[in-house]
């Protein structure tokens, strides 16, 4: 059972490491929507996984109070220049699995002199 579930990381591990390549070529709209895909059903795993409720993706809001006490994982950082989804799965102080979905900036933009 564990060698299955070591598996399904590798291989989850190795989708995103493709996505990221897909995202630095210009991949676009369809591989962050399949990224944000790839890592809602690796959460909704985890949460089986641990006899926890499956998370709900929530749309981050500005001043909204988040209760973070550990996270699970969170996709990866936009390697273009633009902004892009990303989400951030973790665990708060009751032990529930939240999953928030917010917008950041791209690590991959020109510096000007």
């Amino acid at each position: 059972m564990k060698a299955m579930t070591a598996m399904k990381a590798f291989c989850a591990a190795s989708i995103l490491t493709l996505s990221s390549l897909a995202m630095a070529e210009g991949g676009g709209d369809r591989v962050y929507g399949r990224m944000m895909q790839e890592n809602q059903q690796a959460m909704e795993q985890y949460a089986l996984e641990n006899g926890k409720a499956i998370p709900e993706v929530v749309h981050y809001e500005y001043g909204m109070n988040l209760d973070v006490q550990k996270v699970i994982s969170t996709t990866q950082a936009n390697k273009t220049c633009g902004v892009a989804p990303s989400r951030m799965t973790y665990e708060d102080s009751a032990g529930k699995i939240n999953t928030l979905e917010y917008m950041v900036m791209g690590t991959n933009c020109p510096h000007g002199s």
